[in-house]
C-alpha cells in the first residue's frame, strides 16, 4: 500500500537552518549620540542619548543622560544673561550637578576655592558643600547685565547655617550677604571661566565666628 512500506517519509531540512538568526548575531555598539533641540521659549537644549543594552530581536533604545540648556534670544543669538540667571535658579533648588553642566569641560575658576581645584570638577564639590553647611541655600540674582561674551550678576546670598562650615560647627544663625559674579561665556553657551567677590566678612559676623563692628 502507499503507507505500508516501513519505510518513513524524508523531513527536508529547512532553509537557513543550522546558521545564527540575524537577531542572534553581535551587533556593534552604538555611540552615545547628541543632538540638539529647540523649544518654543527660545532655549536649546543638548541631550545625550546612551544606548540600551536590549536583548536579541529588541529594538534599539536611547537613555537621556543628560539635558543642558543654551538659551537663546528671539534672533538666534545667545542670551547669556537668561542662562546666567537659570544656573543661580539650578544652585537654590539644588540641583547642583544640573548648575555644573552649564560649565565647559576647560572650564577656570579664579576665585579662591580653599583646598579645591579651580576647575569644574572643584566648583561643583564646593557649592555641594554650601548646601550642605546652608540647607535653604538661596542665590538670587538681582541685577544681572550682559556684553558681550561676558555676564556680571549682583546676588544675594542667604540661608541658615544647619550644617559644619570652614571647618566650624553649625551656628544655626541665619546670613544674607551681596556677591559679584563675573562670568565667561563661549561659543558653546557654556561658561569658561569666572570671576567672583563676596562679601566674606560680614557673612562671617553673621555667623558669630568674628565680632561685629561696634555701631555708631
Amino acid at each position: 500500500s502507499r503507507f505500508g512500506s516501513g519505510s518513513r517519509p524524508s523531513r527536508r531540512t529547512p532553509a537557513g537552518a543550522g546558521r545564527p538568526r540575524v537577531a542572534d548575531r553581535a551587533r556593534p555598539a552604538r555611540p552615545a549620540v547628541s543632538i540638539r533641540v529647540a523649544h518654543v521659549n527660545h532655549s536649546r537644549a543638548r541631550i545625550r542619548l546612551r544606548p540600551t543594552a536590549n536583548g536579541p530581536g529588541s529594538a534599539p533604545g536611547f537613555d537621556i543622560v543628560r539635558n543642558a540648556t543654551a538659551h537663546t534670544s528671539m534672533g538666534g543669538t545667545m542670551d547669556h544673561a537668561t542662562t546666567a540667571r537659570h544656573m543661580f535658579e539650578l544652585i537654590t533648588a539644588g540641583d547642583i550637578d544640573g548648575f555644573a553642566e552649564h560649565l565647559a569641560d576647560d572650564f577656570v575658576e579664579h576665585e579662591s576655592l580653599p583646598g579645591l581645584a579651580p576647575t569644574k570638577d572643584g566648583v561643583r564639590v564646593f557649592f555641594g558643600m554650601q548646601r550642605a553647611a546652608f540647607p535653604d541655600l538661596r542665590m538670587d540674582a538681582e541685577d544681572v547685565i550682559a556684553g558681550g561674551d561676558k555676564v556680571v550678576t549682583r546676588v544675594r546670598y542667604s540661608g541658615t547655617n544647619r550644617g559644619a562650615f570652614m571647618g566650624m560647627p553649625a551656628t544655626g544663625k541665619s546670613v544674607e550677604v551681596q556677591l559679584i559674579d563675573i562670568m565667561r561665556f563661549g561659543d558653546d553657551g557654556r561658561v569658561h571661566e569666572h570671576w567672583g567677590v563676596m562679601d566674606q566678612m560680614t557673612l562671617m559676623q553673621q555667623l558669630g565666628l568674628v565680632p561685629a563692628p561696634p555701631s555708631a
